[in-house]
C-alpha cells in the first residue's frame, strides 16, 4: 500500500510545526511531503506533487488557502485550517467541506484523520463517509467541485454579486489607449501583477484584478474556469480532457488550449 502523502500550508511557522507534529503522531504512515508558509508555494508545490492531502491555511500571503483550492486541478483532497467565525463555518458545514479549526485540538483533528484513513488507505479513489456521529462534514473524493465552487464564490472577500457596469476595457501602451470591447475578449488571465486580455487579434495587459473584473463583467458571458482564468463562453469552440483527464477548452480564432480547475468542471457537464 503506498503511503498517503499530504502538503501542509501556514503562514504561521508555530501553528505549521503544531500541525504537523500533530499528524503525526496521530497518523505516523503519513508523508508529508512539504510545508510551505505562502499561497503560491502552496499552489506550486500541490501541482509538482501531487499529494494526496493539503491542508490548506485560509488566510496566507500571495494566495490565500481558498485561492489554493480554486486553483486545483489534480485529486488533492482538501482540508482548510480555519479560524473563521461560526457565520463562515456554517458556510463550511452547509457545503461539506473538511475544515479544523485554529489552534488545532488533537481531539478534532483525529476525526479528520480517521475519515482520510478509511478513504485513502481502505478505499483509494472512493468518496468520503457520507458524515459521521459527531457531525463532521462530508466530503467526495473530488471535493464535491460543484459544492466547492459555491463555498468559494461565498467566502472569497468582496466576491459579492454587482451589477455588471463594463461594457469595455481600456489597456495602456505607450501613449496610445486601446479600447476594447468586452464582446472582443476571448478570455483574461491574471498574474501576481498584470491581467492579460486576449482577443482573437491582440492581447494586452491591464492592471485590474481578475476580483475586480468578475464583479463588472456579466456572469452569464464571463465564466471563472480557474483560479486567474476568466473565458467568454461567447467564443468557446471545444473541449477535450488530455492524457491525464484534465478538462482543456479550446477557444475560437486561438490556438493555445486553457485549463479548467477542478472546482470549475461542473460548469461544462451540460454542454
Amino acid at each position: 500500500m503506498t503511503r498517503p502523502r499530504a502538503l501542509l500550508a501556514d503562514d504561521e511557522p508555530h501553528l505549521l510545526r503544531v500541525l504537523q507534529d500533530r499528524l503525526q503522531e496521530l497518523w505516523p504512515e503519513l508523508e508529508i511531503v512539504a510545508t510551505v508558509q505562502h499561497g503560491l508555494a502552496a499552489a506550486e508545490q500541490i501541482e509538482r506533487l501531487q499529494p494526496d492531502i493539503a491542508f490548506l491555511d485560509i488566510q496566507m500571503p500571495g494566495l490565500t488557502g481558498l485561492e489554493v483550492a480554486q486553483g486545483i486541478e489534480g485529486a488533492t483532497r482538501v482540508v482548510f485550517v480555519t479560524a473563521y467565525d461560526e457565520h463562515a463555518l456554517n458556510a463550511f458545514e452547509h457545503e461539506a467541506v473538511d475544515y479544523v479549526l485554529k489552534p488545532v485540538r488533537a481531539e478534532r483533528l483525529q476525526l479528520t484523520v480517521d475519515r482520510l484513513r478509511r478513504v485513502l488507505v481502505s478505499c483509494p479513489g472512493a468518496p468520503w463517509p457520507a458524515g459521521d456521529e459527531a457531525g463532521v462534514p462530508a466530503t467526495s473524493s473530488q471535493t464535491d467541485a460543484a459544492q466547492l465552487a459555491k463555498l468559494l464564490a461565498q467566502l472569497m472577500p468582496g466576491a459579492r454579486p454587482v451589477q455588471p457596469t463594463l461594457r469595455h476595457l481600456r489597456a495602456s501602451h505607450g501613449s496610445s489607449t486601446h479600447i476594447i470591447p468586452v464582446e472582443d475578449i476571448l478570455y483574461l488571465q491574471s498574474d501576481e501583477k498584470y491581467t492579460l486580455v486576449r482577443t482573437a487579434a491582440h492581447e494586452y495587459l491591464i492592471r485590474s484584478s481578475i476580483l475586480e473584473l468578475a464583479s463588472q463583467l456579466d456572469p452569464q458571458r464571463f465564466w471563472q474556469v480557474h483560479r486567474g482564468i476568466l473565458i467568454n463562453v461567447d467564443h468557446l469552440l471545444s473541449t477535450r480532457r488530455d492524457d491525464n483527464a484534465r478538462l482543456l477548452l479550446k477557444m475560437r480564432g486561438h490556438e493555445r488550449e486553457l485549463p479548467v480547475s477542478r472546482a470549475y468542471v461542473h460548469l461544462f457537464k451540460a454542454m
